[in-house]
């Protein structure tokens, strides 16, 4: 069974770009474009990782990630934020920190060894 991958993104064509990188390199995926159903998503999708931009339309994407990393069940789920700024190299050293991070604009290959990275920290 391929590894599940959630991603959030309210940018219609950055979604259809990373769900296609990532079905073409084996991931089951499923796209949100906003964060108003992450948690009832989790539940019924079970992912491996979680793939969030910071700023999706009305929500932020750190507090979404703090809220996945304070709940019991979903503490380990591992999060990769996305943000348009280098902004982020602060928020994880904060409570409820991403796993890890990426800048926009970003090489494809690089955002897929950080998923790599972290799905095979989870093993």
């Amino acid at each position: 069974m391929s590894q599940r991958i959630l991603i959030l993104d309210d940018d219609p064509d950055l979604l259809q770009v990373l769900s296609i990188l990532l079905v073409d390199s084996g991931y089951e995926i499923l796209a949100l474009a906003s964060g108003e159903k992450v948690f009832e998503t989790i539940k019924s999708f079970h992912p491996d990782l979680v793939l969030m931009d910071v700023m999706l339309a009305g929500m932020d994407g750190r507090v979404i990630c703090r809220s996945i990393k304070e709940k019991a069940d979903t503490l380990m789920l591992p999060v990769i934020l996305i943000s348009a700024s280098d902004d982020l190299v602060q928020s994880m050293h904060q409570r409820g920190a991403p796993n890890d991070y990426l800048a926009k604009p970003f090489d494809l290959n690089f955002l897929l060894e950080k998923i790599k990275n972290q799905l095979l920290a989870l093993n």
